[in-house]
């Protein structure tokens, strides 16, 4: 059975389908480049972005997709841990998200940017580079014949890519379901069987793992940010299993 909403979890709802319309049909410009969560080397990149870039959303099927899982799993949680604890822990997961992102993405980038260096070009050179590509909208060109195709084209896409969207927290609180509910069954709309919530949510985070480390998306967009669902995972684990330890046991709570 459903729970029903609390305040805080109809805010977050409000906040983020708001912040979607007013992006998309009403301020265009509001999304990039100011809220979207740049690479740190951009100069778009601003320390805000680490917390507005959960409430903007790509499109329509992205948000629905966050929207949901936020109504179906969030109440329970809060019920569960209490409103303080779990803003904590959804916010945290969406901070984690955001550190492994670009963590990751900076280090790819620079990775690829030194082999530049090695070349012999400057790094103005290879900014200015990067700046006219993204311009052209080209990610095929080079300047450095013996560098792959392929480095340059994700060394660009880092540089100039933006994530959004409310999927790391939300994968913190579904792993946090998943440690508190294992055994609950779930009852999905593309699969005729119940399954239970340590399968279903160990799964999702395994295929998220397997994109990241492959680039390959076997569930939604290729351009889906696989290391932001791990990062908000691991800290949603960390911190309910911490919690669970330490405190739901000392009161009973199983």
């Amino acid at each position: 059975m459903q729970k029903p909403l609390s305040e805080t979890i109809k805010t977050l709802l409000i906040i983020n389908v708001l912040l979607f319309f007013a992006s998309t049909y009403f301020i265009p410009n509001l999304s990039d480049p100011l809220f979207s969560l740049w690479h740190v080397n951009n100069p778009n990149f601003k320390l805000w972005q680490i917390l507005t870039h959960m409430f903007m959303h790509g499109n329509l099927s992205h948000l629905i997709f966050n929207m949901f899982s936020l109504y179906m799993f969030a109440p329970i949680i809060e019920e569960r841990l209490g409103t303080s604890y779990f803003l904590f822990l959804y916010f945290s997961a969406g901070f984690a998200a955001a550190a492994l992102t670009l963590g990751i993405d900076y280090y790819s980038f620079q990775e690829i940017f030194n082999a530049y260096l090695k070349t012999g070009l400057t790094s103005t050179e290879i900014y200015e580079f990067i700046q006219e590509s993204l311009q052209r909208g080209s990610f095929d060109t080079q300047i450095a014949p013996n560098i792959p195709t392929n480095d340059t084209i994700n060394m660009l896409r880092n540089y100039g890519g933006t994530m959004v969207g409310a999927s790391g927290a939300i994968s913190g609180v579904l792993v946090a379901f998943a440690v508190l509910y294992p055994n609950l069954p779930l009852m999905l709309l593309f699969i005729p069987f119940p399954i239970k919530a340590k399968y279903f949510i160990g799964a999702y985070f395994l295929l998220d793992v397997y994109g990241g480390l492959t680039g390959n998306s076997i569930i939604g967009p290729e351009n889906t940010a696989h290391w932001a669902h791990v990062g908000g995972a691991v800290i949603g684990f960390i911190i309910i299993w911490y919690w669970k330890k330490n405190n739901f046991n000392a009161n009973r709570w199983y």
